[in-house]
């Protein structure tokens, strides 16, 4: 669960990001704030609805593979793609207030931009998240537990063993050496 939410909250960003630059690159696409309402939607629609249509484009474009060439195969799977990032695109500015003017500079090159961001997200998606992962961790393992029962802590004899594992001595070997 703490992985898909780091995803999430990272492409959230990452998003936003992307929504704000492709608002000041375009003038055919006015974003401004409502780059923060429109990236919730753009990233639940890239986690929940893009591998569900990927899917199914790709299993009907699979039944006529065998009738085209290893190039034709991927450009039917870039277009496939594409298809899915405008999909995207629309549901966003459709749901969202992100203006868009003009039918190839605010809906057919957006997408292209997506597209280019989203390979650029995911080549630094795992690192992103390992990072995030171990902040989260050291954080959490500083923090006191809430409602920790004094039933939580170790009993003195799971104590006596913890010590033991680390220098490998028993308490009447440590109280030997502490007397030398």
């Amino acid at each position: 669960m703490k992985k898909w939410a780091i995803r999430a909250v990272s492409l959230y960003v990452f998003n936003v990001a992307v929504l704000l630059l492709i608002g000041l690159l375009m003038s055919s696409v006015q974003v401004g704030w409502n780059a923060l309402w429109a990236s919730v939607i753009l990233t639940l629609a890239t986690l929940a609805l893009k591998p569900t249509l990927l899917k199914v484009f790709r299993g009907s474009a699979a039944k006529s593979a065998a009738s085209r060439t290893k190039i034709g195969e991927k450009i039917v799977q870039y277009v496939l793609v594409f298809i899915v990032e405008l999909i995207i695109w629309v549901i966003t500015v459709l749901l969202s207030g992100v203006n868009v003017h003009g039918w190839f500079w605010g809906y057919v090159l957006p997408p292209v931009y997506l597209l280019i961001a989203w390979v650029i997200y995911d080549l630094i998606d795992d690192r992103l998240e390992a990072k995030t992962g171990e902040l989260i961790g050291s954080v959490g393992s500083k923090l006191p537990r809430a409602g920790a029962a004094e039933s939580d802590l170790p009993s003195p004899a799971v104590a006596t063993g913890r010590d033991e594992l680390k220098d490998g001595l028993t308490p009447e070997q440590r109280r030997m050496l502490d007397g030398l």
